[in-house]
């Protein structure tokens, strides 16, 4: 997770590294975390869907591996690197972001080739489809499904503001 765990609102995202649609939400959760502060915990859950996106799970491992061996801020700088590089999520450039996000590439490479997390990965997945979860991304606020309309960002931070009554920092 990321921000206050004290927060009045835990924003929690179940995502796919290579949907687009996730790319598309990323930029407006950093900017809901910007907006609430420590006003706002988000976390987020690994959903990959190899299906429809090949990388996505090997994006998840990488992601799973960076904060396994570097801790949580190597792990976030990870997260926004796959998700500002979605068009390059080959194991090679995956490798590349673990190492610029601090942790090194042996490392990412042998969790990538003995496909290591996928427990964790699992876990997540089922979990996710236990809370109804079908596709990505599908946010929950404090424990409830967002059904609202998450690319309508003041419509979702306003969503967010109601659910724990916080307070928009500008």
């Amino acid at each position: 997770s990321q921000g206050n765990a004290d927060a009045p609102v835990t924003l929690v995202e179940y995502g796919d590294y290579e949907c687009p649609y996730c790319g598309q939400a990323h930029p407006i959760v950093k900017s809901l975390q910007r907006s609430l502060g420590d006003q706002l915990r988000f976390v987020f859950r690994n959903f990959p869907l190899p299906a429809a996106h090949p990388h996505a799970l090997h994006a998840s491992i990488a992601a799973e591996a960076v904060a396994e061996l570097g801790g949580s801020e190597a792990y976030w700088k990870m997260h926004d690197a796959i998700f500002e590089n979605q068009r390059a999520l080959d194991d090679t450039h995956l490798v590349r972001y673990a190492s610029d996000s601090g942790v090194s590439d042996p490392a990412v490479a042998q969790a990538l080739a003995d496909e290591l997390h996928v427990d964790r990965i699992q876990r997540d997945l089922t979990g996710g489809a236990r809370s109804g979860v079908n596709g990505t991304p599908t946010f929950f606020i404090n424990g409830a499904r967002f059904d609202g309309d998450w690319t309508d960002a003041a419509g979702f931070e306003a969503a967010l503001v109601a659910a724990g009554g916080a307070s928009v920092r500008r």
